[in-house]
């Protein structure tokens, strides 16, 4: 499955009947080599699997489990993308935290420093760009099995696995005209380039395999359209920060949904 189809699943209410399927095929055939998609571990702590990339459209898997030790991260977990996000989680439960960013603060005030990141093939470049900030938690979303949620160019968040180590979500991305993927950083931190690498191979087909009977327990009717739960995830790409734009019907709103 490519992006256009993919997104048509979740604007449509169907993804919960496809992508587990196909997410699990995908998995299965990186980790018994029939597949060249790379397993990179990232620093923001999951493993990726860059799927497809054509022109301004990708499609990932981010797996988070405790089979691959995360990268190291010379930044923070603060961080803003380039790109429109579009994800249905496969597993886990996700939350994302927005975080007030104030610029303009004086030195003594400012507590980081934003960092621009430049990627070309396996490395990323870290800019450092001078600008010193301060940031603060706003307000957050979590999204469980099944949800889809959006996440627009130019927010700063951070994403937390909570109920333990593991989820795993397909994610969809639509570069922004003008956008840049940011960081924030140490205050006294230079430009540095950090080289993301692929974890031992071992791990990798132990997080994969791990992965994929994840996905099987928790879509067992994935293999029969029949029974999968409708979900309500139309006009997903319209919906605000963190909306819960293709939950399972029939599960009551989440309390923490919008909490500050």
């Amino acid at each position: 499955m490519r992006y256009e189809e993919i997104r048509r699943e979740i604007d449509a209410g169907t993804a919960a009947r496809t992508l587990p399927e196909w997410a699990g095929r995908v998995l299965d055939d990186v980790a018994a080599g029939r597949s060249a998609v790379p397993a990179v571990r990232h620093p923001l702590g999951f493993v990726c699997l860059p799927v497809e990339r054509d022109g301004d459209l990708g499609v990932c898997l981010h797996i988070w489990t405790p089979e691959v030790s995360p990268a190291p991260s010379t930044t923070s977990p603060v961080h803003c993308h380039s790109w429109d996000l579009l994800s249905f989680v496969l597993y886990g439960t996700v939350r994302n935290v927005r975080m007030d960013v104030r610029a303009g603060a004086a030195p003594g005030e400012a507590t980081r420093q934003i960092f621009e990141v430049v990627s070309r093939g396996d490395v990323d470049e870290l800019r450092a760009t001078g600008r010193l900030v301060r940031h603060s938690p706003g307000r957050s979303s979590t999204h469980r099995t099944g949800d889809s949620y959006t996440l627009p160019a130019g927010v700063f968040h951070t994403t937390l696995i909570e109920g333990g180590l593991e989820a795993a979500t397909v994610a969809l991305g639509r570069e922004t005209p003008g956008g840049g993927d940011l960081s924030l950083g140490p205050l006294d931190a230079p430009t540095h380039r950090v080289r993301r690498s692929r974890s031992d191979p071992a791990d990798t087909v132990r997080a994969l395999r791990r992965s994929a009977r994840r996905i099987a327990a928790a879509h067992p009717e994935s293999a029969h359209p029949a029974s999968a739960h409708p979900a309500s995830a139309r006009a997903c790409a319209a919906a605000p920060f963190g909306a819960r734009c293709g939950s399972p019907a029939g599960r009551p709103p989440d309390p923490t949904g919008e909490a500050p």
